[in-house]
């Protein structure tokens, strides 16, 4: 186990507990006792958004001083440090606020600019997905994606697919659509859980932050799986999502490349 490994694996427990206290604590509540609000992009805020990302960094500065941190909601600090953590505390904020339990936690853990391990938590069933580029584990069993070659057999899942045209208009969504077996809109965090669980093979964001991002990494990588932007390039350094089967990644680029 990598002295990075050993780091993740002793703030995972505690994160995953604080998340599942604050939300669960908020689950299901009306608009005014979560008190939510809108951000300058439109996007919901909850106070259970802001008390995970709060108590989080708390958390790391207790435990890991030097550390810095990249969240969705208060921002960075000692960006260029050796170690840095990436905090989404509520991704899937729409899906909190209707009561819908396919939120997640989002954490990982960057050395030297690299996410070496992430986590996604679901806090109301409890389910936590982590990898660490090699390895992937669900509940604390190994987990792998499935196997499957063909589109036509594929499930494909997507967070919002108004965003896919928005941001990339000529991507041929419709057509990989039509082509897959199944499509669905259980998105966000949760998607990329589905898929390194075996229960879904394609996952695209078209839009996504380095919080949403670096999680996914060495989950999806560990599962066996591709992960890359909408390019095929470095998901690390991109502002995109391409998560696939491994057959299937390079036919799934094939009908988003804004060439074709």
């Amino acid at each position: 186990m990598s002295g990075a490994e050993t780091i993740f694996l002793e703030l995972l427990p505690k994160a995953t507990a604080i998340s599942r206290e604050v939300a669960t604590r908020y689950f299901k509540k009306s608009a005014a006792e979560m008190a939510l609000q809108s951000k300058a992009d439109s996007s919901p805020v909850t106070a259970a958004d802001l008390e995970i990302e709060s108590r989080l960094r708390e958390l790391i500065g207790k435990l890991f001083p030097d550390h810095g941190i990249i969240g969705e909601e208060q921002g960075e600090s000692q960006r260029a440090a050796e170690f840095v953590w990436t905090i989404d505390p509520i991704d899937g904020t729409k899906s909190f606020i209707t009561g819908v339990p396919l939120f997640t936690t989002l954490l990982a853990l960057l050395h030297r600019g690299t996410p070496v391990c992430g986590a996604i938590y679901q806090p109301i069933l409890d389910e936590l997905v982590w990898g660490n580029g090699t390895q992937c584990f669900f509940n604390g069993k190994p987990t792998r994606m499935r196997v499957c070659e063909d589109l036509r057999a594929a499930t494909l899942l997507v967070t919002d697919a108004r965003h896919i045209a928005a941001h990339h208009p000529h991507a041929r969504f419709n057509a990989l659509c039509a082509e897959v077996k199944f499509w669905r809109t259980w998105g966000d965090g949760y998607g990329y859980l589905l898929l390194a669980t075996g229960h879904a093979d394609i996952m695209l964001d078209p839009v996504m932050n380095p919080w949403d991002i670096m999680a996914l990494v060495p989950i999806i990588r560990g599962a066996g799986g591709t992960i890359t932007d909408f390019k095929g390039e470095d998901p690390v350094l991109g502002k995109s999502i391409v998560a696939a089967q491994q057959n299937l990644h390079p036919l799934v680029l094939r009908f988003l490349s804004d060439a074709t």
